[in-house]
């Protein structure tokens, strides 16, 4: 169990405290999977921005023994005392991953520990951020970032896609997905995908075409897609559809569908003994050389590896 130390500081938001409470902490089928212990450099009574208070128990020694931190906010005018500024510091040193949600961004640059580096923070306050530390790569564009040992988001609701990427890195996909379906979230939105898109929600979910499309896609992972075809079943020219689908959600059909596509392979090499060849046909890529060329290039592993760190013997179909 790995045991993950949340700062709580005076005045913040409860929501954002409540993120990777609500994510790693809850017990779900009779297990933990994270030890989740909030801290405050001064332990003890504090408020919130939501007119009431909490109290924390724990300082930020937990922080000395946490295999990760997460930085859930911060308020970008408030300057860090040294004493965390080190505790961030010594965490990240010895090994810990040192996450930053939201303006949580500004902890982390602070702390030196991403100098030079690429960190995602909330759109509204990633100029100031960038402006204040410019060596740094400051991204308003995707929702989080994963550099191994630092992991960024934007604000809000991204900060739940980044803590359940979390969860899929540490304990896979099927264990993700339990989560999301727990919470009652989208299992999985790309950490490449756009925070902000500008583009007006339907009044009428059945006139969601893209929506449409997803599913349509979804129910044929096992099959060949051509962009023609998928625009087609939506009713929609290939340009269109095209054009529609990066403004709906950020990133291009065939980038999502080969997620997908990679997301169902993973549930399968998890929860089933089928063999590799069979699941690179179950998943659309029509080949276990395929199914190994995309696993190394967007996952960095192969599906062998994949399978001896999550595969579950008692949740096998």
């Amino acid at each position: 169990m790995r045991t993950v130390a949340v700062l709580a500081y005076d005045g913040m938001s409860p929501f954002h405290l409540s993120v990777p409470c609500l994510v790693l902490g809850e017990r779900r089928g009779g297990s933990k999977q994270y030890d989740v212990l909030v801290c405050a450099e001064q332990p003890g009574s504090m408020r919130t921005n939501a007119g009431f208070g909490i109290t924390v128990d724990h300082g930020l020694e937990v922080m000395d023994r946490a295999d990760v931190v997460v930085l859930p906010s911060w308020e970008p005018g408030l300057e860090a005392s040294d004493v965390l500024l080190d505790a961030i510091r010594r965490a990240h040193g010895r090994g810990a991953t040192v996450v930053g949600l939201c303006v949580g961004a500004f902890l982390v640059a602070e702390s030196g520990i991403a100098e030079g580096r690429e960190v995602v923070t909330h759109w509204r306050w990633a100029d100031q951020l960038q402006a204040r530390h410019p060596s740094l790569k400051v991204r308003a564009d995707v929702l989080w970032s994963d550099l191994g040992d630092l992991i960024t988001s934007a604000g809000t609701a991204a900060s739940l896609d980044c803590c359940l990427h979390l969860v899929r890195t540490h304990h896979g996909v099927e264990e993700a997905e339990k989560v999301a379906r727990d919470i009652v979230v989208a299992p999985h939105r790309s950490g490449s995908q756009a925070q902000y898109i500008p583009v007006p929600v339907p009044p009428d979910p059945s006139d969601d075409v893209i929506e449409k499309a997803m599913v349509w896609a979804r129910a044929r992972l096992d099959q060949p897609v051509s962009l023609d075809e998928w625009a087609a079943a939506v009713a929609l020219s290939r340009r269109t559809f095209t054009r529609q689908f990066r403004a709906r959600t950020g990133s291009s059909g065939q980038a999502w569908l080969l997620r997908q596509r990679l997301d169902r392979a993973r549930l399968l090499l998890e929860t089933t003994d089928l063999p590799v060849e069979r699941i690179a046909g179950e998943s659309g890529f029509g080949s276990s050389d395929a199914l190994r060329h995309h696993f190394h290039t967007v996952l960095g592993t192969t599906p062998v590896r994949h399978r001896q760190e999550f595969y579950s013997s008692t949740s096998r179909m």
